[in-house]
């Protein structure tokens, strides 16, 4: 049998520790996408969203209760991207209140 020279085994691990730390990455609950979509809800609701970007805002708080879900359930890399989207779709919410309110 052939032994595996030093430097492939030094490149497989370096695959695998690689690949631990990605997928350890995407396994953990999205704590700060969580707080940066319920702070930004609040800043667009706080600037008056609710009634000068409804639907931007409602599109914001139905992602963020998506994500809460899903959080539960621990399907973290999916209530990270409703998350993210629910951030997004806030500060949207957020410029158009503030363009409307001029």
């Amino acid at each position: 049998m052939s032994e595996v020279p030093a430097r492939v085994r030094l490149v497989v691990r370096c695959v695998a520790v690689a690949a631990l730390m990605v997928s350890a990455g995407c396994a953990t609950a999205p704590v700060q996408e969580m707080s940066d979509a319920r702070q930004a809800i609040q800043a667009a609701e706080e600037a008056g969203a609710g009634t000068l970007a409804p639907d931007q805002l409602r599109d914001a708080k139905r992602l963020l209760t998506s994500a809460e879900r899903k959080l539960q359930r621990e399907a973290y890399t999916s209530a990270r991207l409703d998350a993210r989207e629910a951030r997004r779709r806030a500060a949207e919410a957020l410029e158009v209140a503030r363009a409307r309110d001029e």
